[in-house]
């Protein structure tokens, strides 16, 4: 076998192997069998006072109403946990990570994504990752008038979040919101949005069988916003007003977990009764 042979044998298998890695977690994570295991990692992303102070008092209390917002959402679909996902707070980096190219050309793209994948291994200082644990690194900043942060991401392959949230506390309730987006980015689920922020009608709006232009209470986290009485796309308070609409839990898995529950407990009721269980 020549040398080249051995090269293309060992290149495929590498993609082999990323690509069953990659199948493992979207199983593990999408299979809602357990709470999810998420690693937060925070990171100054301004260098300001302000966001080394929110750093020093983090604590993973400070994500439970995500949890609480995934509990509530997850158990309408079916699937009850609780909680619904386990964080663990890691120690923040002085590193950030590779910012994602402004072009969006598809090549600098993919390349930037293989970028951020080894990045992130390379900070993990584990030798094999460790499958199904979503990592979703913050990176606070001090709020300034008039300026927007960067737009925060989620990634599905590699289950990593770049996540941009303000250092004032008042803020909370909303970077939770963005937080919990991106979280979900990395299970699947895809933006309802169009432009300007704008809610896409009807998987982006909560109650869609309600008309366009009615004002709405609530927001479907994929969206973001909501639509006040003033007609303005908005965004709410906090993760008690944000629901996972129907096309987003498809995104996710919670369809399939919930066919799959439905499943195991008709099988059990039917041993309990000592007859098979008809399927189909």
């Amino acid at each position: 076998m020549t040398f080249r042979r051995i090269r293309i044998l060992l290149l495929l298998g590498v993609l082999a192997a990323a690509l069953g890695f990659t199948w493992l977690e979207q199983s593990i994570v999408r299979g809602w069998r357990a709470p999810l295991d998420v690693a937060v990692i925070p990171i100054n992303g301004d260098g300001s006072d302000a966001a080394a102070a929110a750093i020093r008092a983090l604590t993973p209390h400070d994500f439970a109403d995500i949890g609480t917002f995934l509990e509530r959402e997850v158990a309408r679909y079916g699937v009850r946990h609780a909680p619904a996902m386990q964080v663990t707070l890691l120690p923040a980096l002085r590193q950030t990570p590779p910012a994602p190219p402004r072009d969006g050309s598809v090549l600098k793209v993919m390349a930037w994504s293989l970028q951020l994948r080894w990045w992130v291994y390379r900070q993990s200082g584990e030798w094999l990752p460790q499958p199904g644990r979503i990592k979703l690194f913050l990176l606070f900043h001090a709020p300034q008038d008039g300026i927007a942060l960067e737009h925060s991401l989620g990634l599905q392959k590699g289950l990593i979040g770049v996540v941009h949230v303000f250092s004032d506390p008042e803020q909370a309730g909303q970077n939770n919101i963005v937080i919990a987006h991106e979280l979900l980015h990395t299970l699947g689920a895809s933006d309802k949005y169009g432009a300007g922020g704008v809610p896409r009608y009807p998987e982006g709006y909560a109650e869609p069988h309600l008309p366009q232009s009615a004002p709405r209470r609530e927001a479907e986290i994929m969206a973001g916003r909501l639509l006040d009485g003033y007609g303005r796309a908005v965004m709410p308070p906090g993760l008690e007003r944000c629901i996972i609409g129907p096309l987003t839990a498809y995104e996710i898995g919670l369809d399939a977990a919930f066919k799959r529950r439905y499943a195991e407990e008709a099988e059990a009721g039917a041993a309990r009764r000592g007859a098979p269980a008809r399927s189909g």
